[in-house]
């Protein structure tokens, strides 16, 4: 029995030692992108815009703030995570913009089908900070009739500089270069008559 004592001792304080270290393992700070202007929906809208669920570029689909090292490596942060799905984010905010610039236009989900409405959707190739202290976003849109038939077909693309060092700015700089991908959508579709 005595010849034990030694060995019990080892492992409890062997597993005092690592649980120790395992819980001064700081979580992941987390974030969402700033918050966009509350817009009621207009008292009587002429018209109805379907936003669906954008489709991320697979190494932007993560919990991981996504930054770009150089021309050609990309690393996911672990200590920096989005608080929610980026893509649920960024439907919400581009839902907010496009109702704020069109203010004649009712914005809703995409979940079922309105008879009427005009359908957006999009595609994200980058949405992330890049080395040279730039936020950027690109990708493309679609705009289909209610019949399913396309009607315009463009590419976007925003960049914002960073005011400063760290994942606050660079989350702060991404919802910037998201505002001017809504603004640039919500001015194609009043130049193109659908709204």
């Amino acid at each position: 029995m005595l010849r034990r004592l030694p060995l019990l001792l080892l492992f409890i304080g062997l597993s005092t030692l690592l649980a120790a270290c395992a819980s001064s393992v700081s979580p992941p700070a987390r974030y969402m992108l700033p918050a966009g202007p509350a817009v009621s929906a207009p008292d009587n809208p002429q018209d109805t815009l379907q936003v669906r669920s954008p489709r991320l570029a697979h190494y932007l689909d993560v919990d991981g703030i996504v930054m770009q090292l150089d021309d050609i490596t990309l690393n996911e942060a672990r200590e920096h995570q989005w608080a929610e799905s980026i893509g649920r984010q960024l439907e919400r905010a581009l839902r907010a913009q496009l109702a704020e610039r069109l203010p004649t236009v009712q914005v809703v989900r995409a979940e079922g089908n309105s008879p009427e409405a005009l359908t957006l959707s999009m595609e994200i190739d980058q949405f992330q900070g890049r080395y040279d202290g730039v936020a950027v976003a690109s990708g493309q849109w679609q705009l289909r009739g209610p019949n399913n038939e396309l009607l315009a077909l463009k590419s976007f693309t925003a960049e914002s500089t960073l005011n400063q060092d760290g994942y606050p700015a660079l989350v702060r700089s991404l919802g910037d270069s998201w505002n001017a991908v809504a603004q640039q959508i919500a001015e194609q579709l009043r130049q193109g008559g659908y709204f």
